[in-house]
This record gives structure tokens, C-alpha cells and sequence, in this order.
């Protein structure tokens, strides 16, 4: 299913035009009434015909900037392409805070902070801002390595940071009675960060696999993700797909001198190239790596490659976001 609106929305419209109609009729009838009484009845019925005129044109107009609002740049495929779990990476040799975090994961999701989290950056909430410690060997820190570019998990706001797993990152350093320390990197140091014990954490919407697992011992997990295609607003190549198999097949028609954009050592990354340790084929199209989703999807638009395939829930920020802009 591709976004272009709902049935909510039409509705709404539609019910919208039923009212103006009926208050431009009411209003058309008192004036001729009024005018009636002063020899005016022609006069009426002409205002009666451009009162209902001008309701319709009005109307019209609503319900095409609607349409151009929901049009948007670009947009993003509703099918997930993955199935995959996030958790947090730690340090193989602080066996006693992977037991804290698994302990505070379990915690915050009993008692629902971890939803009244989530809610800040998925509905209307406020999300809180991050602050981080300067990096002191002599004091009882938890340095924790993230990539923060990835909205909604982590990202950076002026002086400070936000985000899903930062606000998670502040609460369990409170927990643990430490100072935060957040050092950001790019994402595919992030993992590696930890297992040279550079920091004690990585905190970055890190999915679960084997290749990670060489320099982190993952957490339990706590939120489940997939990979989602993103695709400019009149890209119609996906309008027939019903399934994510659908969607694949119409990738595997792709070419060679086709490409397809994502943030540098993603999941996305090994979905498009191919891998046997995550399972998937690939596809014929070239893989073009960004720092950063967002800079992919501008690329997109700047027309240097066909496709882009980001984390669902960054995929959402950040087609909202461009399309806002608009």
C-alpha cells in the first residue's frame, strides 16, 4: 500500500462541501425573502446560483491542495521488506551490565516508560533532550557509542541529542548512578567502538546478527524494525505490489546500472548487495552507501539514484519531514 491519503480525509472533504452548501442555501433564502419584499426576487436567485458557485469552487480548491499535500516528493512503500530486532550491543567484557541492561529493558517495558518513549517521536509527545558529559577516564561515566543520524532512535538537536534509544541511554545511566558520555560516530564504527573498549554500549538501532556479535554481546531485544523502500511521489513502479514478495520481484527486474541508496553498513546494505550469514539474495541494482538516510533520499531527489531503502521508522521521519518542506 502506497500513502495518498485516506478515507478519513476524503470523507471529511466531502462533508465539509455537504455543510458550506447547506449554509449558502439557508443564506441565499433569507436574502430572498428580504429582497422579495422589496420587489428584489430576480436579484435573489441570481445570489442564490453564485453563493452555490462559489461554495463548489471553494470546495474544489480544498480538495485539490489536499491532494497536492498528500502527493508530497517523495514516499515510502508500506510493505516491510525484513523482519529484524533491534538491541543494544555491549561490551564483552562487562558480562554484569549486559545483566543491567536486560534488567532495565524488562523494566521499562512492564511499567510502559518504554512506550511513553516511543509515543514522544511516533504521535504527539515532546521528545526530551539528551545532554552528554565530557569524557573523564577518573570518573564513573557510561560512554555510549551511537550514530546520530538516524531519527527517530538518535539524532542530534543543536547542543544536544534525542532520540528513542538516547532517552533510554539518560534513564539507565540515572539508573546506574553513572554520568553520561555519548560519543558519536559513524555507524559502522559503532560496534567496532565497543568491542576495542573504547565505550561500554552501543546504542545506534543496532539489528541483531552474527557478524556484529564478533565485537558486542547483543541485549535482549527491544523493538522490532524492518527495512522499508522509499521512492520519489510519482514513482508509479509499485502501484500494483500487494506484499513485500511483490515488491521484491519488481527489485529483481532492476538492472545493473540501476541504484539503490541507504546509510553505509545497514541492514539495508546486505539486503540489496546480498549476504548468506543475513539470509538474503540480492539484487541486480548497485548499492550506493551514505553516512546517513537522509542524505540518501536527497540524493534521490537530486536524481542520482532510483531507489532508497532506510529503517521503517526513519523512513517515515524523514519523508514527513522533506514532504513538510515542500
Amino acid at each position: 500500500m502506497i500513502k495518498t491519503g485516506t478515507d478519513t480525509d476524503r470523507y471529511l472533504i466531502q462533508e465539509d462541501i455537504m455543510k458550506k452548501r447547506a449554509i449558502s442555501l439557508c443564506l441565499a433564502g433569507l436574502m430572498a425573502v428580504s429582497l422579495a419584499g422589496c420587489g428584489g426576487a430576480g436579484n435573489a436567485a441570481e445570489t442564490t446560483a453564485a453563493a452555490e458557485n462559489k461554495t463548489e469552487t471553494t470546495a474544489g480548491e480544498a480538495a485539490a491542495e489536499k491532494k497536492d499535500e498528500a502527493a508530497g516528493v517523495v514516499k515510502v512503500i508500506e510493505y516491510d521488506l525484513t523482519d529484524e530486532q533491534y538491541a543494544f550491543g555491549v561490551d564483552k567484557d562487562q558480562p554484569e551490565l549486559l545483566e543491567q541492561v536486560n534488567a532495565f529493558i524488562a523494566k521499562i517495558q512492564e511499567d510502559g516508560t518504554f512506550n511513553e518513549i516511543c509515543d514522544k517521536y511516533f504521535s504527539d509527545g515532546e521528545p526530551a533532550a539528551v545532554e552528554s558529559a565530557e569524557y573523564d577516564a577518573s570518573k564513573d561515566q557510561l560512554v555510549v557509542a551511537t550514530n546520530a543520524s538516524f531519527e527517530p532512535f538518535e539524532y542530534v538537536d543543536g547542543d544536544s541529542y534525542k532520540g528513542i534509544d538516547m532517552e533510554i541511554a539518560a534513564l539507565f545511566a540515572q539508573e546506574l548512578g553513572k554520568e553520561l558520555v555519548i560519543e558519536n560516530m559513524d555507524f559502522d564504527a559503532v560496534c567496532l567502538s565497543v568491542g576495542q573498549h573504547k565505550c561500554d554500549i552501543a546504542m545506534a538501532g543496532l539489528t541483531i546478527n552474527e557478524e556484529r556479535e564478533e565485537y558486542v554481546t547483543f541485549s535482549d531485544p527491544y523493538y522490532k524494525a524492518s527495512q522499508r523502500l522509499v521512492t520519489l511521489a510519482d514513482d508509479t513502479a509499485f502501484d500494483d505490489c500487494k506484499d513485500a514478495a511483490s515488491v521484491e520481484e519488481v527489485l529483481k527486474g532492476l538492472s545493473a546500472s540501476d541504484k539503490i541508496g541507504g546509510q553505509q553498513g545497514t541492514t539495508a546494505q546486505y539486503f540489496v548487495e546480498g549476504s548468506d550469514d543475513w539470509g538474503f539474495e540480492g539484487f541486480p541494482a548497485e548499492w550506493v552507501p551514505y553516512k546517513s538516510a537522509s542524505l540518501a533520499v536527497q540524493d534521490m531527489i537530486n536524481g542520482n539514484v532510483k531507489y532508497v531503502i532506510i529503517d521503517a521508522a526513519p523512513a517515515e521521519s524523514i519523508t514527513k519531514a522533506i514532504n513538510a518542506m515542500q
